[in-house]
């Protein structure tokens, strides 16, 4: 589980590479879970609001920039 502060310490870059790594997290975990070889089925929710949580960081940080420009 990545926390909001982590995330926070990262550029846009950072967190859109992140995003990245956190949408092939979920992919696998939702092939397990369609192929029934998943323990946790709770990890599936988890990886899907890990990746909510950094998308609306990285839209915090991508309008703090546009509006200090």
């Amino acid at each position: 589980m990545t926390k909001a502060a982590e995330l926070r310490q990262k550029d846009v870059a950072g967190l859109q590479n992140e995003v990245k790594e956190l949408q092939k997290a979920h992919f696998g975990l939702r092939m397990q879970k369609a192929t029934q070889q998943i323990n946790n089925t709770a990890s599936v929710r988890i990886a899907r609001r890990d990746i909510a949580r950094a998308k609306t960081i990285l839209v915090e940080k991508q309008s703090a920039e546009k509006s200090a420009k």
